[in-house]
């Protein structure tokens, strides 16, 4: 019978060999995904070479394979971990990043900002992530998001009922949704699809699984559908509303200096990522004429 120290070193050796970038931490969260535990209850284990079923070791091979086809860490397991949150995640949906975290950090000191009722629009939401953390970290605030693509809508909406969080989800186009809230919100937060046409990512896992309506920005620049979502924006933001966009890093000067064109924002400024990269736009809305 195999023990999960020795699952653990096959698995980081095979990971390893394929060129995933992080083939411990990638081992570690198949195996717990296989046994039913938590990540440190699996380095437990190994510590301890407890024996694992054929079944389970079999399973975890299995897994281990997929991943070296570059198969998404979070759909083998069905999950990605945001924040504060467990996300239900899989084929048809964008996987949220981890330097999104700090996209959602920025409109969650937005939200807290703006008073205890906040009314937060999250425009291009995906999994629902950022609309839900700032659900889950700013009580009372009033979240609304929505999505274009019915296969992302399904994964934000099964999210929304697990986690229980107050989350007003649509089905629909980011640049033309809430006319019922047009000039009436606090904090509009967006990810929208940033990727230059022609830019084919380099990563499988992001090139192969996550959806073209989720990456591609839709003009040479990449800007098409930010500034579309940006306008939209405008419209929803009451005067001293807050605009938090992420983008590509070789947008943090071409998406402000765009912002700024528009007559519509003020103090924008943009911020990098824990890597150092150029990451998130923050805007406020300037007055109306």
């Amino acid at each position: 019978m195999t023990t999960t120290d020795a699952l653990l070193a096959r698995g980081r050796t095979a990971l390893s060999g394929a060129g995933v970038g992080s083939p411990d931490a990638d081992a570690v969260e198949l195996l717990s995904h296989v046994l039913g535990v938590d990540h440190g209850e699996v380095r437990m284990r190994g510590i301890l070479r407890t024996p694992v079923v054929e079944r389970d070791a079999a399973r975890f091979d299995d897994l281990v394979e997929d991943r070296c086809a570059r198969v998404p860490l979070q759909h083998l397991t069905g999950r990605a971990y945001f924040r504060h949150l467990t996300l239900a995640v899989g084929s048809g949906v964008f996987v949220p990043r981890p330097e999104t975290e700090l996209t959602a950090g920025h409109a969650i000191e937005a939200a807290r900002a703006a008073g205890e009722a906040p009314v937060v629009v999250d425009l291009c939401t995906g999994s629902g992530a950022i609309a839900l953390a700032v659900a889950d970290e700013v009580p009372g605030a009033r979240v609304h998001a929505v999505e274009l693509g019915p296969p992302a809508h399904a994964w934000a909406a099964q999210n929304v009922e697990r986690l229980g969080l107050p989350v007003d989800l649509r089905l629909g186009d980011a640049t033309t949704a809430f006319e019922d809230l047009e000039a009436a919100v606090d904090v509009v937060v967006s990810n929208p699809p940033y990727i230059p046409d022609g830019a084919v990512p380099v990563d499988p896992e992001v090139r192969d699984h996550d959806p073209a309506l989720a990456l591609y920005g839709r003009s040479a620049d990449g800007l098409a559908v930010p500034l579309a979502v940006a306008r939209r924006a405008a419209a929803l933001l009451r005067e001293g509303g807050v605009l938090v966009m992420e983008h590509a890093d070789e947008q943090g000067e071409s998406l402000p200096t765009a912002l700024r064109a528009t007559g519509e924002w003020r103090d924008v400024v943009d911020h990098r990522d824990l890597a150092g990269r150029p990451r998130t736009t923050v805007a406020v809305r300037a007055g109306r004429a």
